[in-house]
């Protein structure tokens, strides 16, 4: 029972504080009253405790004592006093060397805090002595836990509670110098030296003093790279993923069946195959209840994770493909986005790898054939699978030694402990059910706390369903109808509304009787049908003679329009189809990009069935709209096997329905989805197919924007003749159409890039010159920004650092203002190279430091690259070889996963001459002999330059004057035709 009254709190609170212990009258009464006690204190204070003994049911937890009260209770029963004891606990276990237990331990004392200490406690002089101690207290827990988690390697999940607690207590230095040691580790030592600049400026404008001895140590540590930061060897495993949905509350029944899965799930003794158990019965026998039981039941027995997917075999919408459930489980493994494979047989290789001597519970729910199951199972005997289907799965028995296990409706007595009610009317109700836990649910939210008498009279010779049903009132019918179209795994409010055609506030009032029903499953904000209730509700649909086809659509729209709604947040500026015109639809609340980006991350699932169900269902333009306006999102968010599966569905559709437009777009999305994964050729092919299509139907707009993707292709493929082929055809086609200049931007500053790289200088500038101009023209703020900030390298490679520092300020001043956060990275990378080359190493370092800092959430990763090699060089320019070596590697293995050639060829010759310094020479020889195959090959003749320069150095290291010669020679020939200055 809560306790309202705040004098109660406040005495509760107390006694709680002191649990066990005496608590005296005149601390009680300073406690409650202060300096102004009521006329009659004992007497007001013992009708308070015997309130309070009322309160808590047990009058023996406060006892009476000579001079005061005592709570008498054990202390693991009070918070305060278990989050005392447990970290306590985990300060031995680290001091001990187990570390992984002590950070258990320490994530167990803290999640006892859910809020400020005795915040709800009405008593000044409680507060004021205890709160400081408390908090005191608990910044030391959280300062111990983060050293164990940093000593553990897990440094990465680390910062953004770090990043937290400093903002939260920014004069506290030892969570500054615990996030400067996490972000230094996780190879983002710009963020960490800022995170550095940021406390001693606080400090001093705040304070008046600077940084400790130890915060200003560190500081010099992570500037000279100092091994001893470095993270453990012995890392840890990502974080253990636990993907169960949350036991059924009161769980009843099924104890021998509890046991028996249990015992085939985790058999004693050595196995070498691997344990499955197929959990096979009818609909609404509560399989999935029963299987999330027993996993949780036996999740100390798996403690490297617990993974779940709701497989939808048997769901009226498309079922869960298994490339997205592979995917889903080697994210949650700790496998990086880009890094997972799009071809399933690999995923499933990958994927049984990862799971090789772990201890993990699969729970593969909903499984309608053994194929849907195979791809899935791991191949380790500790890594138990517990499959729920409707089918018996003989298949899955036959051929991979699956027990079966059948499940039956309840017995009489589990029914009534379902009910929570006896007598002779429950058990009829019971019976009434056929003692099928889904049905008595039903039943059970109908009779509430009413007669079972009285509910059987009207339920007569009807079924529960059709009773709950009918005592709906009539829109919640009409919705509960409607919703049987929902394709995916779970809808909104706003979905619902916008299938039946509501206001959303009336749509959330019906989802509240249907909930209250328990004909809809709900989770926060989110609901979701069993799938016999999705039938059930079509069944109703098709006898009410709802129209379930409009209202599909109405969804479909809406799916599509919010979609579009989100991408004008999040990429304005990238090319879509044009949305046609529609019915209004009520669109989620969604009003910046970070809450573009979280609807789009909760709906996922959803759009991709809803792209499924399009596809497959009609209407078929649907689909190829819904993953036209999802690519900005999925290319953000690197979710790629979705980007992939969606676009395919899309390009199948548009091209069955001879849609040209559609076939031309979907085509345009996979060529920018093989693009992101660095394969060129497929990439090429995809944008080749979508020019193809434009011209035949005549839409020079779209194929002159295609061309200018497919030129920037080309272009970091190598293939620059292509390139500038296709660069100059979109632009001759911009102008031939006659669209308005402002359009020519894009191509005339990747035209100068294409100059920059093969060294036609004077070009680059012309071109750039001409975009910059159209750019202010036309109030092109992002264009200008980045005119400027190229004829800034142009002017620097032409050996004009002034002129290319008054370009590069113009452009900072300006991205700044804007907000460009990318934009003003390139720029800040630009600065920090031309200091570079005017031998500013320290300022060069500090502007690259401020790059990397804006590209700190899904930056660039072409970008993030050049600020490496930038960063290295300055390193290297200021002695700290080991550091630039490590940067530069850093560099080139970002540069060749991503396929960015250029990028690779810098980084090249950049670790070329830290080798050549550090006195490794047949490394260097080798790594400048692979930059200058690489760039003669590209004809990045500036870069090449570069490279014969350094492969010159190496030779003459080595004693082999004439190749030294030979390679000076050309690399002042590459100069001379490019008139690169060497600085």
């Amino acid at each position: 029972m809560p306790v309202r009254a705040g004098k109660h709190r406040a005495l509760l609170a107390a006694l709680s504080l002191r649990a066990g212990r005496v608590v005296s009258i005149g601390e009680l009464v300073s406690f409650l009253w202060g300096g102004d006690p009521p006329a009659r204190t004992r007497g007001t204070l013992q009708t308070y405790v015997m309130r309070l003994r009322h309160l808590l049911g047990d009058p023996s937890l406060i006892r009476t004592t000579s001079d005061g009260y005592r709570l008498v209770v054990p202390p693991e029963q009070v918070d305060v006093h278990r989050f005392t004891t447990t970290a306590g606990l985990a300060r031995q276990a680290a001091q001990s060397g187990h570390l992984a237990d002590a950070a258990e331990l320490y994530a167990e004392a803290l999640g006892l805090w859910r809020g400020p200490a005795l915040s709800d406690v009405p008593s000044d002089a409680l507060r004021d002595d205890e709160v400081p101690r408390l908090a005191e207290r608990l910044l030391v827990v959280h300062e111990e836990r983060n050293d164990v988690e940093l000593a553990l390697g897990n440094h990465e999940r680390l910062v953004p509670v770090l990043r937290s607690l400093t903002a939260d207590h920014p004069l506290r230095e030892r969570f500054w110098a615990q996030l400067m040691v996490a972000l230094y580790r996780g190879s983002r030592q710009a963020e960490a030296l800022e995170a550095f600049r940021l406390v001693d400026r606080m400090l001093d404008e705040q304070l008046g003093i600077e940084p400790g001895a130890a915060l200003r140590e560190l500081h010099q540590a992570i500037l000279v790279g100092d091994p001893s930061l470095a993270a453990p060897v012995e890392q840890a495993a990502p974080d253990v993923p636990d993907q169960l949905p949350p036991d059924v509350p009161g769980f009843v029944g099924r104890t021998e069946l509890v046991d028996r899965i249990s015992r085939l799930i985790a058999p004693d003794g050595q196995r070498t195959a691997v344990p499955i158990v197929a959990l096979t019965g009818v609909p609404g026998v509560g399989k999935t209840a029963l299987a999330v039981h027993v996993a949780h039941r036996l999740r100390q027995r798996f403690p490297d994770g617990r993974l779940y997917v709701d497989l939808r075999g048997y769901a009226p919408g498309p079922a869960t493909p298994v490339v997205e459930v592979l995917t889903r489980f080697l994210r949650a493994l700790g496998v990086p986005p880009e890094q997972i494979p799009v071809d399933p047989d690999e995923q499933s290789g990958l994927f049984r790898s990862l799971l090789a001597g772990r201890r993990m519970l699969l729970v593969l729910d909903n499984a309608a054939a053994p194929d849907q199951v195979r791809p899935l199972l791991p191949g380790a005997a500790s890594c138990p699978v517990l499959v729920t289907s409707r089918d018996d799965l003989r298949g899955l028995i036959a051929v991979d030694g699956a027990r079966r296990v059948g499940l039956d409706v309840f017995e009489p007595h589990e029914s009534l402990a379902l009910l929570q009610r006896s007598g002779q009317a429950a058990e009829e109700l019971a019976r009434r059910c056929g003692h099928l836990p889904l049905t008595l649910h039903v039943a059970a939210a109908s009779v509430g706390g009413g007669s079972v008498a009285r509910y059987l009279e009207r339920l007569a010779d009807r079924d529960p369903l059709d009773l709950a049903h009918a005592a709906l009132t009539p829109g919640a019918r009409r919705l509960f109808a409607l919703l049987s179209v929902v394709p995916g795994p779970d809808f909104t409010t706003e979905a619902a509304a916008n299938a039946a055609d509501l206001p959303v506030p009336e749509a959330a009032v019906l989802l509240g009787q249907l909930t209250g029903a328990r004909l809809v499953g709900s989770d926060g904000d989110r609901y979701a049908f069993h799938d016999e209730l999705a039938r059930f509700a079509a069944e109703r649909a098709e006898a009410a003679g709802e129209d379930v086809g409009a209202a599909r659509v109405r969804l479909l729209e809406f799916y599509v329009r919010a979609v579009d709604h989100c991408a004008e947040l999040l990429y304005p500026d990238l090319m879509r189809l044009p949305a046609p015109a529609g019915r209004p639809v009520r669109l989620p609340g969604v009003g910046t990009a970070a809450q573009a980006r979280a609807w789009l991350d909760a709906e996922r699932a959803n759009l991709a069935a809803a792209i499924r169900s399009a596809a497959e269902r009609g209407p078929a333009a649907l689909s190829w709209r819904l993953a036209d306006g999802l690519r900005g999102y999925l290319w953000i968010g690197k979710h790629v096997t979705e980007w992939l599966s969606t676009a395919q569905y899309g390009l199948d559709a548009a091209h069955e329905q001879h849609d040209v437009a559609g076939e031309a777009a979907m085509h345009q999305n996979l060529g920018t989805l093989h693009w992101r994964l660095g394969d060129f050729d497929t990439s090429i092919a995809h944008y080749t197919r979508s020019v193809e299509l434009h011209r035949m139907s005549g839409d020079l707009v779209s194929e002159a924007e295609v061309r200018g993707n497919l030129g920037v292709v080309r272009l970091e493929s190598g293939d620059l003749a292509s390139a500038r082929n296709d660069l100059e055809t979109c632009l001759a086609l911009k102008r031939e159409f006659g669209g308005p200049r402002s359009g020519e931007t894009g191509v005339l500053t990747g035209l100068g890039v294409l100059a920059i790289e093969t060294g036609e200088l004077a070009e680059a500038v012309d071109l750039l010159g001409e975009a910059l101009a159209i750019s202010v023209d036309h109030g092109l703020r992002g264009s200008e920004i980045t005119a400027l900030t190229l004829l800034g390298v142009a002017s620097q490679l032409m050996g004009e650092p002034q002129r290319a520092l008054t370009h590069l300020s113009e452009a900072l001043r300006l991205a700044t203002e804007a907000g460009f956060r990318e934009a003003t990275a390139r720029v800040l990378e630009s600065t920090a190279s031309v200091r570079l080359d005017l031998g500013e190493h320290a300022e060069s370092l500090r502007l690259a430091d401020r790059a990397l800092a804006e590209l700190r959430e899904d930056g660039d990763q072409r970008i993030t690259t050049n600020v490496l090699v930038v960063m290295a060089s300055a390193n290297r320019g200021l002695g700290s070889l080991r550091t630039a070596d490590e940067q530069f590697q850093q560099a080139l293995t970002k540069a060749r996963r991503i396929g960015y050639l250029p990028g690779e060829a810098r980084a090249l010759v950049g670790l070329a001459v830290v080798r050549r310094l550090l006195g490794q020479l047949a490394e260097a020889k080798v790594l400048a002999t692979q930059a200058t195959d690489l760039t003669a090959r590209l004809g990045l003749r500036i870069t090449e330059r570069s490279a014969r320069t350094e492969l010159a150095a190496v030779h003459r290291a080595l004693g082999d004057d004439a190749s030294a010669a030979a390679e000076t020679d050309r690399a002042a020939d590459l100069q001379e035709q490019i008139g690169h200055h060497s600085p």
